[in-house]
């Protein structure tokens, strides 16, 4: 008789359960902190125009007065406007990302439903952040125009001897802007990771000692 706990995770309420309830809350508290930064940060709230973000490129967050969320320069609150992917890769890609994310949400919800298992709690959940922070910024990207941005880590944090990251024209140690659905994203991509891993040396357990029981009823049997 099959495990319950190895039956497709698309036949389980639980994890369905927990796959959506990871997504909703991750999305909700991602979207909730992009309105509260854009209506807070700046002292005033910043409008954005979703046709004017599309046709002028140029368009940035007017320039606002340092908000310290952490002290001793570990996080700054920074408003800034996203063109590209994660960490600002591929800017002005907008079209290229919407449909990528289109593609990944279809094959994460595949992967849940066919490639996981009741018992692989923690994947669901990975997969449900991952989902989270992959719609979080594609609803950025179809209402706004891009995906705003407005965590800074390591602010005033410089590089030595004034090396740079490729790209930027500061020596920042963290030159990067992010949000909420960022964190999401990687986060949940390294717990996939992890969980892929601890399955697989499972299984492979799971298999040595079913070639050594084999190995040990085979012995049994030639000695009778």
């Amino acid at each position: 008789m099959t495990d319950p706990r190895d039956l497709p995770a698309w036949r389980s309420p639980s994890a369905w359960a927990t796959l959506i309830g990871v997504f909703a809350v991750g999305l909700a508290v991602d979207l909730w902190s992009k309105y509260w930064a854009f209506r807070t940060i700046a002292g005033y709230p910043v409008e954005l125009e979703r046709e004017r973000v599309l046709n002028d490129p140029s368009f940035f967050v007017p320039h606002h007065a340092r908000w310290i969320a952490v002290p001793s320069d570990l996080l700054d609150f920074r408003l800034v406007l996203n063109h590209g992917a994660v960490f600002g890769i591929g800017q002005q890609r907008r079209e290229l990302f919407i449909v990528f994310t289109l593609f990944a949400t279809i094959a994460a919800l595949l992967l849940f439903a066919r490639g996981t298992r009741v018992r692989m709690r923690a994947t669901h959940v990975a997969i449900g952040m991952i989902l989270a922070g992959g719609i979080g910024n594609l609803y950025d990207r179809i209402f706004y125009g891009a995906v705003r941005d407005f965590l800074h880590m390591l602010p005033e944090w410089q590089l030595p001897y004034g090396w740079r990251w490729p790209g930027n024209s500061n020596s920042d140690v963290f030159p990067w802007v992010f949000n909420i659905a960022d964190v999401l994203l990687l986060a949940g991509m390294s717990l996939f990771v992890v969980m892929s891993f601890v399955e697989d040396r499972r299984m492979r357990r799971i298999a040595l000692e079913a070639e050594k029981a084999a190995s040990a009823g085979a012995a049994d049997g030639s000695r009778k």
